[in-house]
């Protein structure tokens, strides 16, 4: 598997750790690394994972601000102090959909000091088709701080199989290889991740796919009065708040009722909606907009 990820990316096979999900490997890099003396700093809206692994691991979880719901570079590297450990952001972000582009990634590198590890968590990358998008794998190999990861779970549709990687410094691979187990991920899940990451024309399928629905969606969700979030990502945050009357946690009720399962956005105005197959994304919308015409 690691073999297979290395030629489709170009990258070192050495330097590659696969996982149960990257989330794993995530919670492993903040149990290597972070304790209850240390600061692990995210955006304001971050994979809420790392929330509980840092708070597991007894470490004051700091959040920066972020501006039009994309994450502010200038915010988090004005909020490091000398007990913060780890930076982690994912990038498109989730539940956001937003992303930055490399520019300000590169700006956030060069602002961070080297003894704190950044993770650019990139679970969405492969729906990216901004040409300014670079998820990764080249700040690893010039900086010894930085670590990408990346998952199956997605674009691949193998979610159910959890299995994911990550590509790093070698020093800090070898250190999650002292932690994880040496039977983290299954056979089954790293035969299908070693052919799914080379049919390169179901990637292909699936990016058209997504890139159609993202337009289609926003557009009609638009039209019902809802604010929708620009997503790179395959799904929309979506804002309840401006309509009178109505709320997230009520339509999500109302999806639910309707055999359909949204995720929440955190509080009661804000729902996350993913792309997916058109019978999916049509039932979606017409529910939708029965709750919001009713």
């Amino acid at each position: 598997m690691r073999n297979a990820i290395a030629r489709v990316h170009d990258i070192d096979a050495e330097r590659i750790v696969c996982g149960n999900g990257s989330e794993e490997i995530i919670g492993l890099l903040i149990r290597c690394y972070v304790g209850s003396e240390h600061e692990l700093l995210l955006s304001e809206n971050h994979f809420v994972m790392c929330t509980i692994y840092g708070s597991g691991q007894g470490a004051k979880i700091v959040l920066a601000p972020e501006k039009d719901f994309t994450i502010d570079v200038d915010a988090i590297l004005t909020r490091i102090t000398n007990k913060t450990r780890m930076i982690a952001i994912a990038n498109p972000n989730n539940p956001t959909g937003t992303y930055l582009p490399a520019g300000e990634i590169q700006r956030l590198i060069a602002g961070v000091p080297k003894h704190v590890l950044i993770i650019l968590d990139g679970a969405y990358a492969e729906y990216v088709e901004n040409q300014d998008f670079d998820a990764g794998s080249g700040w690893v190999e010039s900086c010894n701080n930085v670590v990408m990861t990346r998952t199956f779970s997605k674009i691949y549709g193998l979610a159910g199989l959890r299995i994911g990687w990550a590509y790093g410094p070698s020093a800090i691979i070898e250190v999650i290889n002292r932690l994880r187990t040496p039977f983290n991920a299954s056979v089954a899940a790293m035969a299908a991740a070693a052919a799914a990451i080379e049919d390169h024309a179901f990637v292909t399928k699936v990016k058209k796919h997504n890139t159609c629905w993202l337009a289609r969606i926003h557009d009609e969700l638009s039209q019902f009065g809802l604010i929708v979030v620009p997503s790179v990502a395959n799904f929309y945050l979506i804002d309840f708040g401006k309509l009178p009357g109505k709320s997230a946690n009520k339509a999500a009720a109302f999806l639910e009722d309707n055999g359909i399962i949204p995720r929440p956005g955190g509080n009661d105005e804000y729902l996350r909606i993913t792309v997916g197959n058109e019978t999916e994304n049509l039932a979606v919308l017409e529910a939708l907009k029965t709750y919001l015409t009713s």
